[in-house]
């Protein structure tokens, strides 16, 4: 099957894409982009490290079908995953699923990230070891899945996930007024 040229509206999604300001806690990398999904996609990894410890990781796939999709009602889609840990004793807080997927929005809306059609889930786990491993410490995640239609400079979308990585994984936000840097680890797909 030929490679399909890529189309110039992805190509400046491509450029918007790089083009995000992450913090420096913050590692990424392209990695295979799913096939199948669209016509074209963009994927990325990444790591929030502190103190040379991974806190949290996520993936963000941007998808693009110039005919557009009915279900994500455009023709780009933005397709998320978080996972952080969090105290044990947190995964029995009745509000911590609805904290996290506020968490989407709150840095959706904080980077003027326009969008629609958001959908997703929350997901709070908790592993307790037995036998030869009960010594090893409880252990717990907080996981968002989540995916929206974003509408505008892509960049915002991306600087939105790093945003929602760092809320997940208990980072204080940037204060107002404090630009965040490009550095060399932030790569974003080309």
């Amino acid at each position: 099957m030929a490679e399909q040229p890529i189309p110039e509206e992805f190509r400046v999604a491509l450029r918007q894409i790089a083009a995000a300001r992450l913090r420096p806690e913050i590692t990424v990398e392209e990695i295979p982009a799913p096939q199948r999904i669209a016509p074209h996609a963009a994927a990325m990894s990444a790591d929030v490290v502190l103190a040379e410890e991974e806190v949290g990781s996520g993936r963000l796939v941007v998808l693009y079908d110039p005919a557009g999709n009915d279900a994500w009602a455009g023709t780009f889609r933005c397709v998320s995953y978080v996972r952080a840990d969090i105290e044990p004793d947190m995964v029995n807080d009745s509000l911590l699923l609805e904290v996290g997927w506020s968490w989407l929005h709150e840095a959706l809306s904080a980077h003027d990230a326009d969008y629609t059609a958001a959908s997703g889930t929350v997901t709070c786990v908790s592993s307790q070891s037995f036998g030869g491993l009960a010594e090893e410490d409880t252990d717990a995640q907080i996981e968002i899945r989540a995916s929206w239609t974003p509408l505008g400079d892509l960049s915002a979308h991306v600087e939105a996930w790093a945003q929602m990585m760092c809320q997940a994984a208990g980072l204080p936000p940037v204060p107002e007024g404090v630009a965040v840097l490009a550095h060399k680890s932030a790569r974003a797909p080309r």
